[in-house]
């Protein structure tokens, strides 16, 4: 739609509006009169879905929100009289605007505003305080469930997760910039960065892809991320999201940038490191030794969730000297009857796995639940007496999940069940040996990776010693404020 002017003849506004929201039947124009003898015309336009009902009428009942007492009683006012106030002393109103394009007054009245035109004046007026669209309520987040720190979450209102977010962070140098996604839907994109804590180099290039990228239609964080990543086709996420406004806060006193989109709850963080995503907000809510002991046994499960089929399937096939004898025994007198080799077994019991943990997240919640459990139980059973896979096997694949579920970050989980098979296709044609080229391949994956232009594997590749008090094991709150970058953040 073309940036025009509005007319000064309501008849013709009403004509333009009819033209460009046709077939729209929840479209409402509400004509009115004011002034001596009503005789002047006035109309109010709105989407009565998205319109509180008692809202309606405000303006043909009190003309006097809009203009002060001693213009005189709306019974008075004239046209003249409404232009001369309002061009010399602008809106009043709470939540108001004066709009001169004709473009802008639609796009607002998709909004949920009510856009006021005047017969014989060239500017509407928009109220925004109008909107009566549900939006969920502030709770806990269900992926990022605490049992020590704060339950509020996020929400799919921008204003509002804005203000969660500034509650926290009430500090000068918090800046929000927002643009508008040039698409079909003007989907409203913020980014908000801490400023003397943010490296400029890297919050010039999230603008510059954020502003490439809103051209295109924009309805949730997830799409923004793809389009700035640098490399799309990696099974690593090179950005973190979260649902929690106390995470958010931390990546900012970290120097991280935050981007948020109207109509989701989900907030990307920028840019996002490998060693990032076995980080947990309730890491710092505990005591440092047992924060630490946790994060290990993530880094542990991480290792078992990408190599435990790979290495099962390579001691196995090619290496049971390895394997302490009476354990080869037992998996030996597990595995008799089985008429695929271990490759062929560990693939077909993960691939029903991932079936039925997809069909658990698909179905409703009390439907789903018992489908994953349920259903894993039986065709486990149901496969060991079948002699289609050994025990064995099945505890390897259900460990194996067990591991990647114990990811902080869901994201990163599905990168390492991903990589479970090419691991797997190399353990079975070369043994431990095609382990090693699969890590390598992986390590040299992880080193060349960048996000946002910084080094993905940082600060292992390129080491930085300083910056390892929280990476492995999280070091004393004492210990983390007064690093380099923290006393530089006291000074804001």
């Amino acid at each position: 739609m073309q940036s025009t002017t509005i007319s000064k003849k309501l008849s013709e506004n009403r004509e333009r509006l009819e033209d460009v929201l046709s077939n729209c039947e929840d479209l409402k124009v509400f004509p009115w009169q004011y002034g001596p003898s009503l005789k002047h015309t006035a109309c109010s336009v709105f989407f009565e879905t998205l319109v509180q009902g008692k809202k309606i009428n405000f303006m043909k009942e009190s003309m006097q929100d809009l203009v002060p007492h001693e213009v005189g009683p709306a019974t008075t006012i004239t046209p003249k009289e409404v232009i001369a106030f309002f061009s010399q002393h602008g809106i009043s109103a709470q939540n108001a605007e004066l709009v001169d394009r004709f473009d802008k007054a639609v796009n607002n009245i998709l909004q949920g505003h009510i856009v006021i035109f005047f017969d014989g004046w060239d500017k509407v007026l928009s109220y925004a305080q109008a909107s009566q669209v549900e939006m969920r309520q502030v709770s806990e987040p269900l992926s990022e469930s605490v049992v020590k720190g704060p339950r509020e979450g996020t929400v799919e209102q921008l204003q509002r997760n804005i203000g969660l977010l500034r509650a926290r962070l009430q500090n000068p140098h918090f800046k929000i910039e927002k643009f508008i996604a040039g698409g079909t839907t003007k989907t409203e994109i913020a980014v908000g960065y801490l400023e003397g804590a943010v490296d400029d180099a890297t919050l010039t290039e999230l603008k510059k892809r954020v502003d490439a990228a809103k051209e295109g239609d924009i309805l949730e964080t997830a799409y923004v991320e793809e389009l700035i990543e640098d490399s799309t086709y990696s099974p690593f996420p090179q950005h973190r999201s979260t649902e929690r406004p106390d995470v958010a806060v931390a990546s900012l006193l970290e120097g991280k940038i935050i981007v948020l989109v109207q109509g989701t709850g989900t907030i990307l963080i920028c840019p996002g490191l490998f060693t990032e995503f076995f980080q947990a907000s309730e890491d710092y809510y505990h005591r440092v030794i047992f924060s630490s002991f946790i994060r290990l046994l993530r880094i542990a499960a991480f290792f078992m969730a990408l190599t435990l089929p790979s290495v099962f399937i390579a001691l196995t096939t090619f290496h049971p000297e390895l394997i302490p004898t009476n354990l080869l025994m037992a998996i030996l007198d597990t595995r008799e009857g089985i008429p695929f080799p271990a490759f062929i077994e560990a693939l077909i019991m993960i691939f029903f796995f991932e079936l039925l943990r997809e069909a658990g997240i698909r179905l409703p919640k009390p439907v789903g639940s018992a489908v994953s459990i349920v259903g894993a139980l039986i065709i486990g059973d149901a496969a060991i007496n079948a002699n289609i896979a050994s025990p064995s096997i099945v505890i390897l694949v259900a460990l194996t999940g067990i591991a990647s579920f114990a990811m902080p970050q869901y994201s990163i989980a599905i990168g390492i069940r991903l990589l479970q098979f090419p691991l797997m296709v190399l353990a079975a044609v070369l043994g431990g040996f095609g382990i090693m080229i699969g890590f390598l391949l992986i390590m040299l994956h992880l080193s060349h990776l960048r996000s946002l232009g910084q080094p993905y594997f940082s600060p292992l590749t390129p080491f930085r010693p300083k910056l390892l008090l929280d990476i492995f094991v999280r070091a004393p709150l004492k210990t983390l404020w007064n690093s380099p970058r923290r006393r530089n953040m006291r000074k804001l």
